[in-house]
């Protein structure tokens, strides 16, 4: 593995916790996988036995519903780990897992950290505050999803891709305009509109790249009360 990964690991919730010796000896029997766009990593309900940390690339969790429709539960990237919460008791995963584009992942198998458990009480801090970021993370995409409007949600989504602190800015897609719409809970037709209202405020979407006038005008109406946004929206 390159040591590149190996840092970005060390730094993952999963293992912030952990001493140096317990790190080393967890990722000692890491590997690291290769996925291309659209593979399938793992699947709702398979048994899971081991964690994932994305080295590279989107990966995107998922849910079939009864109905057959899909819903985007999450679109992780870099140092992000996922599964640890249902792999340390050899339960099934509630979501599938999907790269959004090629990728490359460490998978680290559940049992090398239970062996170790008892001898660096910090991994289970670590795994404590893996699982408090992932639940973090879901309580605001919940609070997105009923205090935002799609446009917000957008302005949002863009305003974390965005390498600049300030000023003019542009920002390259990370993956396609249908998966961006899961994601943001909407449906393409939303997001086309949304990407609409946008141009108001400096906003230009061609393909897979957007131009953003002023970061600081975008966040103002990201960060904008919600009721003044929805009533600004019609």
């Amino acid at each position: 593995m390159k040591q590149t990964y190996a840092d970005m690991a060390r730094r993952s919730p999963i293992l912030a916790g952990a001493s140096d010796e317990v790190a080393a000896q967890v990722l000692s029997t890491a590997r690291l996988r290769r996925f291309d766009r659209g593979a399938t990593i793992f699947l709702q309900g398979e048994r899971a036995s081991a964690i994932y940390i994305v080295a590279e690339g989107w990966v995107k969790l998922y849910r079939i519903a009864p109905n057959g429709n899909e819903a985007v539960m999450g679109v992780f990237t870099r140092g992000r780990s996922i599964g640890e919460a249902v792999a340390f008791r050899h339960d099934v995963y509630p979501v599938a897992a999907e790269a959004a584009t090629d990728c490359e992942l460490i998978r680290i198998e559940a049992d090398a950290f239970l062996r170790l458990l008892h001898e660096d009480p910090g991994i289970a801090v670590s795994i404590l505050s893996a699982t408090f970021a992932h639940l973090h993370g879901l309580v605001e995409q919940i609070e997105q999803l009923k205090a935002r409007t799609g446009a917000q949600r957008l302005a949002e989504f863009l305003l974390e891709l965005a390498p600049c602190p300030s000023g003019a800015c542009e920002v390259t897609l990370p993956y396609d305009k249908v998966l961006i719409a899961g994601r943001l809970g909407m449906k393409p037709e939303s997001l086309s509109r949304a990407i609409a209202r946008l141009r108001e405020f400096g906003v230009t979407v061609r393909q897979n790249h957007a131009e953003i006038a002023d970061i600081d005008t975008l966040r103002d109406y990201a960060d904008e009360d919600p009721a003044a946004a929805w009533n600004r929206s019609g």
